[in-house]
Formats: C-alpha cells, sequence, structure tokens
C-alpha cells in the first residue's frame, strides 16, 4: 500500500484537502453530486444497451421460442432471412430511454443509499450496506424500467403488434390497462434485485482488492488508466456473477410479457428447473459481462473528467480521503 506521506499538501491535493471532488469544485454527496451520478447512469446504461439491441432482440426470442433460436448463429441467421436486418433493431427505444431511465436511478440513488446507510448503519459491515443501499435503488429504477420493458418484449417478439414505444404504449394501455405496463414487475425485481446487490458488491469487494492487493496504492493515488483498469475489471466480474444469479428471473420475465405463461408459477413448471438456468445463459453472459464492464468505464470516465474519484468504497472513506 502506499503511503500518504508527511510532507505539505501539493497544488493537485488541495481540492481533495478542501472536501472537494476535483477542479470542478463540487463537493462529493451533495445534490450536485448525486445529480452528476444519476446523469452518468443514464448516460452510460442508456448507450450501452442501445449498442446491443440485436443480441437483445435474439436472446427474447431464444426465451420465447427456444426450438426456433436454439443457438446465437442459427438464431441471428433466422431472425435475418425471415424479418430482414431491420428486425435486429427492433425495440431499440425501450432500450435507450427504458434502461436510461433505470441506469439513472440505479446509479444516482445507489451513491446516495450508500450514504445515508454508511452514516446510520456505522457498525454494520461493508456488504450489508452494500447490499441495502443497491437493492433499495434498484426498487426505484425498476418501476422506471417496467413500461418501457413491457413495450420492448412484446414489440421484439411480436411483429405486428407495434413498431416502437410511440405506437406501443397507447396499444399496451388499450388492451390491458394501466396494469399492463406492471405486470412483469416482481419478476423484474426477482430478476434484478439479485442481480443488482450481487453486481454492486462484487464490484466494491472486487476494485477494493485490486487497489490492495494487485496495484498496491490509494485509489486517489493511482492514475487514471490505473483507475479505469481497475473499474473494467471489476465491472466485468461482477456482471459476470449477476447474470448466473439472475437468467430463472430473466426467462419468467420473457414468458409472462408474450403471455406464453399465466403467471410465475406456470412459467416455471413450463420452462422447467434446467430450463430456468439454461436457457438463453450463454447469450446473456456475452451481453452483460461487456455492458456492465463499458457501463462502470462510462459512469467513471464521467466522474474523473469532472474532478471526482472513481467509484468504490464507503462514504466515509472517500471523506476521510478528501479532509
Amino acid at each position: 500500500m502506499g503511503s500518504r506521506g508527511g510532507g505539505g499538501t501539493s497544488g493537485a491535493e488541495a481540492p481533495r484537502r478542501s472536501g472537494r471532488g476535483g477542479a470542478g469544485g463540487m463537493r462529493l454527496f451533495s445534490p450536485e453530486y448525486y445529480a452528476l451520478c444519476a446523469g452518468g447512469g443514464m448516460l452510460a446504461a442508456g448507450t450501452t444497451h442501445l449498442a446491443i439491441t440485436p443480441l437483445d432482440v435474439l436472446k427474447v426470442n431464444m426465451q420465447v421460442n427456444p426450438m426456433k433460436y436454439n443457438t446465437i448463429f442459427s438464431g441471428l441467421s433466422v431472425l435475418v432471412k425471415e424479418e430482414g436486418v431491420s428486425s435486429l433493431w427492433r425495440g431499440w427505444g425501450g432500450k435507450l430511454f427504458g434502461y436510461g431511465a433505470q441506469g439513472g436511478c440505479k446509479f444516482g440513488l445507489y451513491e446516495y443509499f450508500k450514504k445515508q446507510y454508511s452514516d446510520v448503519l456505522v457498525d454494520s459491515n461493508r456488504s450489508t450496506i452494500f447490499f441495502l443501499s443497491s437493492a433499495s435503488a434498484q426498487i426505484i429504477a425498476d418501476v422506471a424500467l417496467c413500461p418501457f420493458e413491457s413495450v420492448k418484449v412484446r414489440v421484439q417478439t411480436q411483429p405486428m403488434f407495434a413498431k416502437g414505444l410511440v405506437d406501443g404504449f397507447p396499444r399496451v394501455y388499450a388492451a390491458e390497462g394501466l396494469s399492463g405496463f406492471y405486470r412483469g414487475l416482481l419478476p423484474l425485481w426477482g430478476r434484478n434485485l439479485p442481480f443488482s446487490m450481487l453486481m454492486f458488491s462484487t464490484f466494491e469487494h472486487t476494485v477494493g482488492f485490486l487497489y490492495q492487493k494487485v496495484i498496491q496504492k490509494k485509489k486517489e493515488d493511482c492514475s487514471t488508466a490505473q483507475q479505469l483498469g481497475a473499474t473494467c475489471l471489476a465491472g466485468y466480474i461482477s456482471g459476470a456473477v449477476g447474470t448466473v444469479v439472475s437468467n430463472p428471473a430473466d426467462n419468467i420475465v420473457s414468458s409472462l410479457y408474450n403471455k406464453k405463461a399465466k403467471n410465475i408459477i406456470h412459467a416455471v413448471k413450463s420452462i422447467g428447473l434446467r430450463g430456468l438456468f439454461t436457457r438463453s445463459l450463454p447469450i446473456r453472459i456475452t451481453l452483460v459481462g461487456p455492458v456492465v464492464t463499458m457501463q462502470w468505464f462510462f459512469y467513471d470516465s464521467i466522474k474523473i473528467l469532472t474532478g471526482l474519484p472513481p467509484s468504490g468504497g464507503l462514504p466515509r472513506e472517500l471523506e476521510e480521503a478528501n479532509t
């Protein structure tokens, strides 16, 4: 571990000593800080999910019709042959705006709740604070995502349903009312809560391990390349861990939205226990690992560019490093 040193305060350290995030003068844990985190999360999540729309289209179709779309390459070939290249971009609006809204809530509120729980649960271990913070943020984030997801899945698997969000929202409302947008909320929580809890906790522990045991420097003493390198590696590991745990609920969500099952119990019976854990798992790992990595990369790049420290660690540790 690098030492603090006993000399005077350098100009580069002045912003940290004054309790501010960096050159921009933004205070850590201020309303402006949380707004920046929410904006960074929105941009990071929305753009990365938009980029992998073709694979998401395939994933949803593999979940709904596994006999027809049984592998990644044959599934893509069938989609393009039968419905054209444009079919691979169905539901792009739901990906961009839905996951943008979810990302803004997830990252921004995670930072907020982590500060609140850290202040209240002073004697609790780190994992408890990470679990509670990520779960609290994800509950709200999924409420924001759910209406977009309900339209997106239908658009991707039912070509005649709608072209996108503009005509999809009115059709869902006309057919099922407001409840139609939230019929998949419980399984969405079932998918995203364990994923988010494991993802954030794994990221926090991994990035802490990298700084302490691999880089062997304090985060604030590392170069930008070292900071973003640690962020990306921790992001990929956290995404892979969360994917395996959340796969059963992801299959249930697709089954419910496409009316392949009447309820969660019916969906579990129709898919089967083995299918819940294995159906679409390879493509989800292909999707989620790089996506989560890029989200953390964009998110921390925005933080660093605005003079804030990269992600990782409890708020009280950041405050100690900046005072």
